[in-house]
C-alpha cells in the first residue's frame, strides 16, 4: 500500500506568499518527515531564488497577473495561462499529489483548478481580509479555506471556512530575548530607540520617498535609529543619493534577512499592510503604522490596515498622504511611549500564533495519509 505523502503547494510573487508557505511546509514536516512537498511558483519571481533556499523543490509557471490599467502587456496575460494550465496539468499529473495547497500568487490560480478537475483535494490559505476573485472561484470546488479575519464568509461557504491566522516565517517566538545581540548585529546603540521602516520584500515606493524627503529630520533627532529596508527595487537609487552624507543613526538594507533581529529591537515599525506582515506584527506585539498600498485588488491592503485601526491597534497613514505626513507621524509616535505601549497591548490581543501548525494539521486530515 501506498504510504508516501505528496503535498504540493503554489503561490508566491511576494515574501508575504512565500515564507507563510515555507512555514506551512516546514510544519507538515514536524509531523510526517516523510513526507515529499513540491512548490509552484511563477517564472523569475522571488519565489525561485527563497524556495530553494528553504531546501524545497520547486517548478515555475509562466503566469503572469492582469493588470488592471490599459497596457500592452495583458496581451500576453491570455497565452502565458493556457500555457501555464498545461503545464500545471502535467506536474499535478507527474506529481500525483494527495492535497494541492493555494498560498496566493499567480501560480496558486491554475494548479488548484487543474487538482480539482482531477479531484484532488484543495485547501486555500486566504491571508487577507478581502479575498480576491481567483480565490472566490476557486474556493466553490475547495475542500477547506484557511482564514485570518472572521467574517469572511461573505466570500465564502460558510461551512468550509477555518479561523487559522496567517502563518508567519520561522524564528519569531523569541525576539524579546534577541535584543543584545541585535543591537549588535545592526549596529545600533543599546540606549536608542529604533525605527524600524519595511515595505516589504521588493519595497514600497511611496513609503521610500516619504522617508528619503525628511531624511534631515531623522538625522537630526538625538537617541533614535532608523532602521530602514528599502526593497531591492530601490535600494541602488536611494544610496546613490545618500552617497557623501555620514548619518551614523541611519541604517539601510535592500533587505533584511534576520527579521528576528530586526523586530527585536524595533520600538516602532512603519510598513505596509500586506496580510502576513500584520500577522507578524500581531504576534511579536509591536506598534506600528501601515502605510496601506493602493495597487492591490479591491484595495484589500486598506481593508487589512482598517481591521487594526478600528480595535486601537495601529495607526494609518494613507499612500497619498504619507509624503506629507508619515515621516511626523513617525516622529510624534517614537516620542510617544504610552502611545506606543497602548498600540503594543491591543495588536497583541489579535495574533493568531499557531497557524502553521492548525493548516498543516488540515492538510493532513484532507490526505487521509496522516
Amino acid at each position: 500500500m501506498e504510504k508516501t505523502l505528496r503535498i504540493i503547494i503554489s503561490g508566491g510573487g511576494t515574501g508575504g506568499h512565500i515564507f507563510p508557505a515555507i512555514s506551512i511546509a516546514n510544519a507538515i514536516k514536524e509531523i510526517n518527515q516523510g513526507v515529499e512537498i513540491l512548490f509552484v511558483g511563477a517564472e523569475g519571481r522571488m519565489e525561485m531564488e527563497k524556495v530553494p533556499a528553504a531546501g524545497y523543490s520547486i517548478k515555475a509557471l509562466p503566469v503572469v497577473g492582469f493588470h488592471r490599467r490599459i497596457t500592452a502587456k495583458n496581451l500576453k496575460f491570455p497565452f502565458k495561462l493556457l500555457k501555464s494550465m498545461r503545464l500545471a496539468k502535467n506536474i499535478v499529473k507527474e506529481f500525483n499529489p494527495h492535497v494541492a495547497v493555494g498560498v496566493g500568487g499567480y501560480a496558486s490560480g491554475p494548479i488548484l483548478k487543474v487538482a480539482q478537475r482531477m479531484g484532488i483535494p484543495t485547501l486555500i490559505q486566504e491571508q487577507n481580509s478581502y479575498a480576491g476573485i481567483t480565490n472566490k472561484l476557486l474556493a466553490k470546488k475547495a475542500n477547506a479555506i484557511c482564514v485570518a479575519y472572521e467574517g469572511m464568509e461573505k466570500y465564502f461557504p460558510k461551512e468550509k471556512i477555518e479561523l487559522t491566522g496567517n502563518p508567519i516565517r520561522q524564528g519569531l517566538n523569541n525576539v524579546n530575548s534577541l535584543t543584545i545581540e541585535a543591537h549588535e548585529f545592526f549596529g545600533i546603540p543599546s540606549s536608542s530607540k529604533v525605527i524600524l521602516v519595511v515595505g516589504g520584500s521588493l519595497g514600497a515606493r511611496t513609503i521610500n520617498e516619504s522617508i528619503l524627503n525628511s531624511i534631515e529630520k531623522f538625522a537630526e533627532l538625538s537617541g533614535v535609529t532608523l532602521l530602514w529596508q528599502t526593497g531591492q527595487l530601490y535600494h541602488d537609487s536611494i544610496m546613490q543619493k545618500l552617497a557623501g552624507k555620514d548619518y551614523a543613526n541611519i541604517k539601510v538594507f535592500d533587505f533584511i534577512n534576520r527579521m528576528d533581529y530586526a523586530y527585536s529591537v524595533a520600538n516602532l515599525v512603519v510598513s505596509r499592510a500586506g496580510a502576513c506582515t500584520i500577522s507578524e506584527l500581531c504576534f511579536v506585539a509591536k506598534p506600528v503604522i501601515l502605510v496601506p498600498s493602493p495597487n492591490v485588488a479591491e484595495d484589500h491592503q486598506t481593508k487589512n490596515a482598517l481591521a487594526l485601526v478600528n480595535k486601537n491597534a495601529a495607526l494609518m497613514v494613507t499612500d497619498m498622504d504619507a509624503p506629507k505626513r508619515l515621516a511626523d507621524e513617525a516622529l510624534s509616535l517614537i516620542a510617544n511611549e504610552d502611545k506606543q505601549k497602548e498600540l503594543g497591548q491591543n495588536i497583541s490581543k489579535m495574533a493568531l500564533p499557531n497557524a502553521d501548525k492548525m493548516i498543516a494539521q488540515r492538510v493532513l486530515e484532507l490526505s487521509n495519509l496522516k
